[in-house]
């Protein structure tokens, strides 16, 4: 049957429309990218200035600078905020995908609107009371600067329209308006459902924790919502639908949890990582270490533990780690025969085996929570990364006992001098970091803006490699990571706030009190627990919920507050990066540009030695303890 030329012209303008529509949207979408990621960047810029000058000004010129902290504080939660915005305008908040991955493409496609659908809800939900919360603070005056709250406060209500913002524009974009209709009518149902249900979960008592942090948190994260989101819609709900208190105390709860000064290491650490990968100081050290294992049997794996070991001792970033290490390492395995899935494999071991290192993020997070000097935490996380690494080795030479060394040659002295020249200034800096701590030079916070001016100082200086185009894209990817790991911390800190009010914690206690086998069984269940809470939660996330709860009930066990902290990350990490769930595997293959399906077999043995080294530092608390008494 001919097509009517009325027909084809209604086509034809239609279409035009459309292309109208999304050049407009994509216009508006520019706009907002300028509008976040000059200032995140100039604000990441910033911190590292004023910390590195209160160094200054404190050690060198004995005149300490009283409203540097306050400053940095005030400049931190704007960062936050805007780099979360930057990483929801990227797709690049932290979610669990490994169901949603396995589900046909129209089923994931609109996951992935419900996801962005959730996301809308949950900010609009909370864009009122953030401006209240503002206001209120308008009336409090900061101590040293002595100017208004709000200038602080306002960056919540401001991220939260700018994220909002965002998530709509993404929505806009879609153009099956049906697969769109559907999402929202789907969440709307549920809302609405919820809402009506509000009486009978008035009479449940704590049974709505489990409805809700574990029913609803579950099918969130399980279904693709950014964890995030996850944890703030479950939260928001709780406390909407079955207590009195004013929603305003979920925005109370994320300030408090994003404004913790000791967290803003947590972006200076990020931007330390991928300078480091820029100056080419990762890329030495690794260079060295093969020059010196290279030609014994599963030589290049052993140079894989140690170059992660040494990396994480100056990177915060755990994807930076292995995105410094593996295009260096890999070519050159792959070279000596060594199969993807098993290269794949033991660097997500690695990530987990290197969890402890400093300066680790997530023993900075532990310190933010429990309040267990930082210092203590980097002096005993060192040992115990290095039992995993002598349990993955004995894997490695277990697994490549019978390899054919035909062809290798071993490096020259005069090589190996040479490499260790040239990475000599690498190597010197995770020393650097650590020893600026343990002398009072800088804080944990402060540490690694004197490992950012050193690497910049030696990239610019000794190897030259130093692209300064690339540092502008560096502290806006900064901003967005950073963003993302700070926006989960603050919605999981009005999670643990809601649990602890509710009395959890006091029954959680009286539970785990009466475990048998006393400090010996209450580890052995904390080790499976956080294997469990890492693949589902990732590390920094269960911290800050199960931290507040946990560490109180290990010290009346008489476990040492470090002792236990360093179980729990170990034990996390092997949970963060096992498949099938742990995120941090799925990151490796990502990187490695592997099929995540080829390592599933070789990291088994790899996570069993993991175990075995976890159970082991569990065992003698001395590996944790006996290098800061």
């Amino acid at each position: 049957m001919p097509t009517h030329p009325d027909d084809s012209r209604a086509s034809e303008t239609s279409v035009q429309k459309n292309n109208a529509w999304l050049r407009a949207v994509g216009k508006a979408d520019r706009l907002l990218a300028i509008v976040t990621e000059v200032p995140a960047a100039l604000l990441v810029l910033a911190e590292i200035l004023v910390l590195l000058g209160g160094v200054v000004s404190r050690y060198v010129l004995h005149h300490p600078l009283t409203w540097s902290d306050e400053l940095a504080s005030m400049l931190f939660l704007w960062l936050a905020m805007l780099g979360s915005v930057i990483a929801l305008r990227r797709s690049s908040h932290m979610r669990m995908t490994a169901l949603v991955d396995m589900t046909s493409p129209d089923t994931r496609a609109f996951l992935d609107l419900l996801a962005l659908v959730a996301a809308v809800a949950f900010l609009a939900f909370i864009g009122h009371p953030a401006y209240e919360f503002a206001a209120e603070e308008a009336a409090v005056t900061s101590p040293s600067l002595e100017i208004s709250n709000a200038w602080r406060a306002s960056a919540l209500p401001v991220g939260i329209a700018l994220m909002c913002f965002s998530a709509v524009l993404k929505l806009a974009e879609v153009t099956d308006w049906r697969r769109l209709l559907a999402g929202l009518a789907l969440a709307t149902a549920v809302v609405g459902g919820l809402y009506m249900l509000s009486p009978l979960f008035q009479d449940l008592g704590n049974f709505n924790l489990l409805i809700f942090f574990v029913g609803i948190v579950a099918l969130l994260v399980l279904s693709g919502v950014p964890i995030a989101f996850a944890f703030g819609l479950a939260t928001l709900g709780y406390i909407a639908l079955t207590t009195s208190k004013p929603t305003t105390v979920i925005i109370g709860r994320m300030d408090e949890g994003m404004s913790h000064i000791v967290l803003l290491s947590v972006p200076l650490f990020v931007f330390l990582g991928i300078v480091l990968e820029l100056t080419g100081m990762a890329k030495a050290m690794v260079k060295f270490l093969a020059s010196l294992l290279g030609h014994v049997r599963g030589g290049m794996s052993f140079v894989l533990v140690g170059g992660m070991y040494l990396v994480s001792g100056i990177s915060g970033s755990k994807a930076a780690d292995m995105a410094a290490i593996a295009p260096v390492l890999f070519p050159e395995m792959r070279k000596r025969g060594v199969k993807d899935g098993e290269m794949v494999a033991l660097l997500a071991a690695t990530g987990a085996q290197t969890e402890t290192i400093p300066p680790s993020i997530v023993l900075i997070t532990i310190g933010s929570v429990t309040g267990i000097s930082i210092s203590a935490l980097f002096a005993g996380g060192l040992v115990p990364a290095l039992v995993l690494a002598i349990m993955l080795c004995a894997v490695i030479w277990w697994r490549h006992r019978k390899d054919n060394l035909a062809g290798i040659e071993r490096a020259s002295w005069p090589a190996i001098r040479r490499t260790l020249l040239i990475a000599s200034p690498a190597l010197a800096l995770p020393f650097i970091i650590r020893a600026t701590v343990v002398e009072g030079v800088a804080t944990a916070t402060e540490v690694s803006t004197i490992g950012i001016a050193y690497a910049l100082i030696a990239g610019a200086v000794i190897y030259r490699q130093l692209d300064y185009r690339k540092l502008w894209p560096a502290l806006v990817d900064t901003a967005a990571l950073s963003g993302a790991i700070l926006l989960i911390i603050g919605t999981a800190t009005g999670m643990a706030w809601a649990l602890t009010q509710s009395g959890f914690s006091r029954q959680l206690a009286e539970a785990m009190s009466q475990l048998p086998g006393g400090a010996t069984g209450f580890l052995a269940v904390s080790i499976l627990a956080f294997i469990i809470l890492g693949s589902v939660l990732e590390g920094i996330p269960a911290i800050v919920v199960f931290g507040p709860l946990l560490f109180p009930i290990a010290k009346q066990f008489g476990i040492n507050d470090v002792h236990y902290s360093m179980v729990v990350v170990l034990s996390m990490g092997i949970g963060l990066f096992a498949p099938p769930f742990g995120v941090g595997y799925y990151a490796a293959c990502a990187i490695s540009r592997v099929s995540p399906s080829a390592g599933m077999r070789p990291i088994v043995g790899y996570i069993i030695a993991l175990i075995i080294g976890t159970i082991l530092v569990a065992a003698v608390p001395e590996l944790s303890t006996g290098f800061f008494k």
